[in-house]
């Protein structure tokens, strides 16, 4: 048997351990990063309590950084001890749905999304990438570990939501959802050029960062109608754009109660639990409101990943703020239990594993 590492393992439904594993081995395209930084993201919170199901025996974990530890034999453009970014999608880039550009959904449905779904995640001390070559990014000097980290995940979310809504220059767009990624895409909003940004939430110390990431008006829930308060902010009409960044029915339909006829609505909720979605009849339009539904799931890739880090360096975004709480790698399991129950305040757990 070879080196062994430890690993973060899903065992079953809301069942999870420390365990000792081999270091993986690349193939001739794939790479072995030696993890410095990670993650916890609420998706693994879903993901422990079935959203994807009754996953066994599986390395959790998307967010991480860390170095080169060995390099398959065609990979060019890395050495080891390069320090890397590698973002939460790790496509092919060569089957049919990667060639008609919805990389994300690399073969199969959400199949781009490889980590903890289809193979061993990264919340371990070493993590396997494939298609080392687009998947893994180079932190450029200047980024830190901890900010190259929200790259992976909550960046590249968050602002493909705001991308995704098309606010026009000096438009409108509400956010539901003052979550890591609701934040990204209030950020997002603010750097594509949207004028007028609502973000609703309840939790204070959330609104206060939507103000700081960008939101002309923040929103709380328990203390005035959103509805009512938005459609006044916004003289009757509705918004141009609505995001979903929490991923409930509550918050979905809100975002057809929000936004005027011809706007989109673009989610970046994680749907974990339910069969169904509705759409509330009259405020679509009783199925001709001409209103735009867009979903995604994180697009990776190297060259997405090095402008991400580009806006980072330049100072344009400060992804930092997010984190609240600092563990060691042996600790993990109560960061995860925390970002289960959301106590003490937990915005986003950063993993240590130097």
């Amino acid at each position: 048997m070879g080196k062994t590492m430890k690993a973060f393992v899903m065992k079953g439904i809301n069942e999870v351990a420390m365990v000792d594993r081999p270091i993986p081995e690349p193939g001739p395209n794939d790479a072995i990063i030696k993890t410095t930084l990670a993650m916890v993201c609420t998706s693994d919170v879903h993901t422990v309590a079935g959203g994807l199901g009754d996953i066994r025996d599986r390395v959790l974990g998307h967010e991480a950084v860390g170095t080169v530890y060995k390099l398959g034999s065609a990979v060019k453009g890395f050495r080891e001890g390069d320090r890397v970014a590698v973002n939460a999608i790790t496509p092919c880039y060569r089957c049919e749905n990667c060639q008609r550009g919805f990389t994300s959904q690399c073969t199969v449905l959400l199949g781009g999304y490889k980590f903890t779904t289809q193979k061993d995640g990264s919340m371990a001390e070493y993590f396997h990438v494939n298609d080392a070559e687009a998947n893994v990014a180079l932190i450029p000097e200047g980024v830190s570990d901890e900010a190259a980290a929200y790259a992976t995940d909550m960046m590249s979310t968050g602002f493909k939501g705001a991308e995704n809504a098309g606010i026009p220059l000096g438009g409108s767009g509400v956010i539901f959802g003052m979550g890591p990624v609701g934040l990204m895409a209030t950020a997002g909003a603010r750097l594509l050029g949207a004028g007028l940004i609502i973000a609703v939430d309840c939790v204070p110390s959330r609104l206060k960062l939507a103000r700081e990431y960008g939101a002309d008006v923040t929103i709380n829930f328990q203390q005035q109608d959103p509805i009512a308060e938005i459609l006044r902010l916004t003289g009757g009409q509705g918004a141009d754009a609505a995001m979903d960044a929490l991923g409930s029915q509550v918050t979905f339909e809100n975002c057809f109660k929000v936004t005027r006829p011809g706007g989109t609505i673009s989610n970046i909720g994680y749907f974990g639990h339910g069969d169904y979605v509705k759409i509330p009849r009259l405020e679509w339009g009783v199925g001709m409101g001409e209103k735009t539904i867009k979903t995604l799931l994180c697009p990776g890739g190297s060259e997405r990943m090095g402008r991400l880090m580009r806006l980072i360096l330049s100072g344009r975004v400060d992804p930092t703020k997010l984190s609240t709480h600092h563990f060691k790698f042996a600790d993990v399991g109560c960061a995860l239990e925390m970002m289960t129950t959301k106590a003490d305040g937990i915005l986003k757990p950063v993993i240590h594993f130097d």
